[in-house]
């Protein structure tokens, strides 16, 4: 006998109550799968923030402080490197370049990074979106999402953040957008780019050149000129370099780091708390399939005669518990797969947010835990099945005829 007929007028006959039984299943998947799905899209996220950075060189203290300043560039101070350091960094014949960061300014908000052409020619893979470098003192390249125009001039403020843009906070020179950045999925996509020697200069600090020299722009710097810097970017020749560099670079003047070590740190913190959030979303996912469980018995309770008529006109009990299983499967397979849509969906959202906050581009998508989590709450629910299946399967034929329902 095909119980699938059955299963169906089941299902339309009690649709509003199968409608919220599914409903409850997809929103306690739905809970899961965002946890999963973000956490790994924040790892991917932020793993391709930092792939341009291979090497910080800085002052002793925090690394996690001067990555969030320098490659995420959140507000915040953090111990400048000593110029002597600044010069034997520039010195090193083991990099490609090594490249100043400097801080402090802003545009409507956004930040101001001052830096060398090197720096900007590698973030941009060799070929710049729209435009050109800066190849004067007055010129900037922003970022992929800076509000900024090709062509558009402006003015820096001193300072972070939108509040502090009033006119006496105004430097006075005047900067012209030459090029755009690709897209980095990252707070830089929304970054200010100008020649570092020219945010030394607003900052009354020693520009790198010799002031005969005038406007000139990059390296080689003149030693007897450098500033102190918060950070500074470097590209070693190879991976013997990188490793060589750092251990250099590890003194009781300077700390040198790659970006990759402060993510792992980070993200044993995401992982401890995914763990203790996928627990709760667990134990919600354990008592919603209860509580579907129990309605269910309690339909069936309803609907008790109709099944007991069923084998008194031959049906063989293992055929009303087929029906029973598959009718409760059904709804919890229903609500799984509407919760991994649900799910993909309350990420996107979060996502957004979290973009909105941190300038870090997240792509989340449906991997294969996220189907494992459907598909482990789809066995639960097979298993939790077979209680009102079974409660069917038992009843006695004669009180279930007499029963008034």
């Amino acid at each position: 006998m095909n119980p699938f007929p059955l299963v169906l007028s089941m299902l339309r006959a009690d649709r509003r109550l199968n409608l919220m039984l599914v409903i409850l299943i997809m929103i306690a998947t739905g809970l899961g799968v965002a946890i999963l799905s973000q956490e790994r899209a924040l790892k991917q996220a932020s793993a391709r923030a930092v792939d341009k950075f291979d090497l910080i060189v800085a002052a002793p203290g925090s690394i996690t402080d001067v990555t969030l300043k320098s490659l995420f560039l959140r507000p915040g101070s953090v111990e400048l490197l000593r110029p002597e350091v600044v010069r034997e960094v520039l010195a090193e014949n083991r990099a490609v370049f090594a490249a100043p960061l400097a801080f402090g300014d802003s545009v409507n908000g956004d930040p101001v990074v001052g830096t060398t052409r090197d720096l900007v020619s590698h973030l941009a893979d060799g070929r710049l979106a729209e435009g050109r470098g800066f190849e004067n003192w007055e010129e900037a390249v922003v970022g992929q999402a800076s509000p900024l125009k090709i062509g558009e001039t402006f003015q820096t403020n001193h300072g972070h953040g939108p509040e502090e843009t009033a006119g006496d906070l105004h430097h006075a020179s005047t900067f012209k957008v030459v090029g755009r950045l690709p897209a980095q999925g990252s707070p830089w996509d929304r970054a200010v780019i100008i020649p570092v020697e020219q945010i030394w200069k607003l900052h009354n600090l020693p520009t790198g050149h010799a002031p005969e020299a005038g406007a000139v722009l990059g390296p080689p710097f003149d030693e007897a000129y450098l500033t102190g810097v918060p950070a500074m970017v470097v590209k070693p020749e190879n991976l013997a370099a990188a490793y060589g560099l750092r251990n250099v670079f590890r003194t009781e003047a300077s700390t040198a780091f790659f970006p990759a070590e402060v993510l792992v740190g980070l993200y044993q913190v995401l992982g401890d708390i995914r763990v203790l959030m996928t627990a709760l979303a667990s134990g919600t996912q354990a008592l919603v399939i209860a509580a579907v469980i129990a309605c269910v018995i309690v339909l069936l309770r309803v609907h008790r005669r109709r099944f007991a008529v069923l084998r008194a006109l031959g049906a063989p009990r293992s055929y009303v518990f087929a029906c029973i299983w598959l009718y409760v499967v059904t709804v919890i397979t229903s609500g799984a797969i509407a919760g991994l849509f649900l799910g993909l969906a309350g990420s996107h959202v979060a996502g957004l947010f979290v973009a909105s906050q941190t300038g870090i581009a997240l792509t989340p998508s449906v991997g294969p835990s996220e189907i494992s989590l459907a598909a482990l709450i789809v066995a639960t629910g097979c298993i939790f099945a077979i209680a009102p299946a079974l409660a069917v399967y038992k009843d006695r034929l004669d009180q279930a005829l007499q029963s008034s329902s």
